[in-house]
Order: structure tokens, then C-alpha cells, then sequence
């Protein structure tokens, strides 16, 4: 048996435990297993200092809230820092489950330990899976470094989960909100809440309306396409398609459409493709960028998002806005949040979900198989008080 015993300081106390002595653990409904140490956290101080790393894709950090709500309703008297990228710092800012950031950018496991060597952490929550984030932690001398066993750096940690393979070797599809929400349980941050969650600032949808007046429209929904994807372009669901929704959208909902992409070149261009393929006047984002904080804020007044299996799917779940997400390439069981509002469109083609950036049949069958009756369809019944559900296409 292990002891969960806090020590007489009522400090995080180490314990030694073999795999072979310590049953599998099911947390999160996730299964997982802790190698050679486990933490006590049934008692805490208050100069218990906890280093959460983020995960760096703005979805993949959308996706750990959970987690992090869970962590710092257990963690209630320590002092939490996320350490993120710009992009999740915005995205998750202002922060409500951590007392202070460090925003970086640096790729250096060394420099990066200096940096936080300078904030004597007593332990490290690493929900980054890189090697480089478990050198950096432990060259910052953090005693307790806690994070999954992959990329090689198991033996840089001191407490190491391993999240289920299947007998091929790859990891089996769960969602990622569970495979945060492992850790936070291993930690003693059980929940059942897997509700994603996001900040907004009070005032978003005046502040919105003021940088974007045409939102004003025409009185009837408001209609945001998200039709990039960082991913690759197998995930992108043809320009001329989402041209069509938006006409429809027009024609039979009086919608104000906007057309929502990154700042790329590559997203602008299909940004503008769709305004020249459709018969009505879009907003098109990509000749007016918005930064990260002005994108919840016009999620936050939107009535439907159709987008890519991509990063600002998440942000319109976290805002609990109407969402339909077309699958292609990806299997949807990696980022599935149980939310009662997604409509999810599958690509039903024999060679999905395959998990490649770009298509070797060089035909993106499965985004073609989704039609714009099936999204025209969804989109009717989400914005007429529908609930979500699954269609295969």
C-alpha cells in the first residue's frame, strides 16, 4: 500500500510505488498508469508553488480549461503560474484559474530554465508533452516535474503517466479533455465538470460591434465561417461550398455572414476566394484581422460557427455558441467534448481518418463527401432551436 499521508509540514510528500504494486487508475474516465512516484496532495501550504506549462496549440490549451479549472479549485492556497505562448496566453486571458504568466516564446530548454529557475517552483504540472519542456524544468531545478511519459523524457520526470496504446503501438483516440483531465485526477483534482471554459471581458459584444459596425446587418443571425486550418489543407472543406452556405445562409435566414481566418496569406486567400465565388457582400476578416482577444469577443455574439476541425471550434464551444464541424482527415474522438450544440459532419470515406496534413489520394474525398444540403440542413435545424448530433456523410 502507498500512504497519501501529508508529512508534519504539510508539505507534497514523495512516496516511492512500483508499477507492478499500484493497479491501473482510472481517472477522467482515462485510463493511465504512474511509474516509480506518486504525490500526496491532501494537505498544502500556502508557499506551495505550482508551474502549470500549457499546451501550445490554442485548441489543444482551449481543450486543458478542465484540467486547469480542477487544478486550481484543488490548489486553492498556492500560487499557480501558466507558462504559454502569446497566442494561449490572449486566448485564456484574463486568467481565472492561475495567479500570474510567463509568456514565452523561447525554444531553448536552457534559456527557459534560467528564466524559471529565478521562481523556485516547487513543482511542475507539464500538460506539454515535449521533451524540451521536461529538460527545462528539470535544469530550473523544480523538485516534482509531473507530465505524460512520451517524446522520450519519461526518465526526466519524477511522477510519469502513460496514456493507453493500442496493439499497433499508436495511442488509442480519447479526448484530449480527458487526457488532461488524468493528470489534474493523479494529482488529486478529481471533477466531473469537462465543460471547456473561456474568459471574456465584460462588454465584449458592444466592444465588437463598435470595431465591426456591419455586424449590425440585417437583424437576423449572426453567422461566423471559419474555413482555414493550421492542420493542413485535407481539413479544409472547399472554398466554393462555404460560398454557397453563406448564400444560403443569407437567402434563408436574412444571416449576416462572417468569414473568420488567420492572418496568413495562404488563409486570406481563401478568405477571399469565398467572397468572390458568392453572390451577397460577406465580412471578410481577412482584409480586417481581428487579434485574439476581438475573436472571442465576436464568438461570444454569434449564433452559429461552421468550421474545420481547427482551433476556433473550440473557442465556440467554450462560449457555448450553436457550432457545426466538418471532420475530415482527423478522428473527432481526440477532441470530443460531449457538447449538446456541436453538430459534427463526418467525412464517412473508407480511408478516414488517415491523420495526414495533405491528401495522398489528392482528392480530399472525404471533406467532397460532405455536401452544402447536409451543413444547409444542420445549420436549419441549430439556429431554429435544435440540438447537436452526429452525421456520417
Amino acid at each position: 500500500m502507498v500512504s497519501h499521508e501529508p508529512d508534519q509540514a504539510g508539505q507534497f510528500r514523495l512516496h516511492s510505488a512500483r508499477l507492478r504494486d499500484r493497479p491501473p487508475t482510472h481517472g477522467a474516465n482515462f485510463l493511465y498508469y504512474a511509474r516509480e512516484k506518486i504525490i500526496s496532495v491532501q494537505s498544502e501550504t500556502p508557499d506551495t508553488n505550482i508551474l502549470v506549462w500549457l499546451p501550445s496549440p490554442m485548441g489543444d490549451a482551449i481543450l486543458c480549461t478542465p484540467a486547469l479549472r480542477a487544478v486550481r479549485e484543488r490548489f486553492k492556497s498556492s500560487r499557480i503560474t501558466f507558462l504559454a505562448n502569446p497566442v494561449v496566453r490572449e486566448i485564456l486571458s484574463p486568467g481565472v484559474f492561475n495567479d500570474e504568466w510567463i509568456e514565452h516564446e523561447e525554444k531553448d530548454p536552457l534559456a527557459i530554465s534560467r528564466l524559471l529557475r529565478r521562481h523556485r517552483f516547487s513543482h511542475a504540472i507539464l500538460f506539454k508533452n515535449s521533451f524540451a519542456s521536461a529538460l527545462a524544468a528539470l535544469l530550473a531545478g523544480i523538485p516534482s516535474r509531473i507530465g505524460y511519459a512520451r517524446e522520450k523524457r519519461g526518465f526526466l520526470l519524477t511522477d510519469r503517466l502513460q496514456a493507453p496504446k493500442l496493439t499497433s503501438g499508436r495511442f488509442e483516440p480519447r479526448s484530449m479533455i480527458d487526457y488532461y483531465l488524468a493528470v489534474a485526477s493523479w494529482l488529486g483534482a478529481e471533477t466531473t465538470n469537462r465543460s471547456l471554459e473561456l474568459p471574456v471581458a465584460p462588454g465584449a459584444g458592444d466592444s465588437i460591434r463598435s470595431r465591426l459596425p456591419e455586424l449590425a446587418g440585417t437583424g437576423g443571425p449572426v453567422v461566423v465561417l471559419v474555413p482555414g486550418g493550421a492542420f493542413g489543407a485535407s481539413k479544409c472543406w472547399p472554398s466554393e461550398r462555404f460560398a454557397q452556405i453563406a448564400d444560403r445562409l443569407i437567402t434563408d435566414h436574412n444571416a449576416t455572414v462572417v468569414i473568420s481566418v488567420a492572418p496568413e496569406p495562404a488563409e486570406k486567400q481563401i478568405a477571399q476566394n469565398i467572397c468572390d465565388s458568392s453572390e451577397h457582400t460577406l465580412i471578410n476578416l481577412g482584409e480586417n484581422p481581428l487579434s485574439i482577444g476581438e475573436l472571442k469577443d465576436l464568438f461570444s455574439v454569434a449564433d452559429l460557427v461552421i468550421t474545420n476541425d481547427t482551433g476556433p471550434r473550440h473557442i465556440a464551444i467554450a462560449l457555448r455558441r450553436k457550432v457545426i464541424t466538418l471532420f475530415g482527415p482527423n478522428d473527432p474522438a481526440w477532441t470530443e467534448t460531449g457538447y449538446e450544440n456541436e453538430t459534427q459532419i463526418i467525412g464517412n470515406v473508407p480511408c478516414a481518418p488517415c491523420s495526414r496534413p495533405d491528401c495522398v489520394k489528392s482528392r480530399h474525398i472525404c471533406m467532397q463527401a460532405i455536401t452544402v444540403d447536409m451543413v444547409c440542413n444542420a445549420a436549419k435545424e441549430l439556429l431554429e432551436g435544435g440540438r447537436g448530433h452526429r452525421i456520417l456523410a
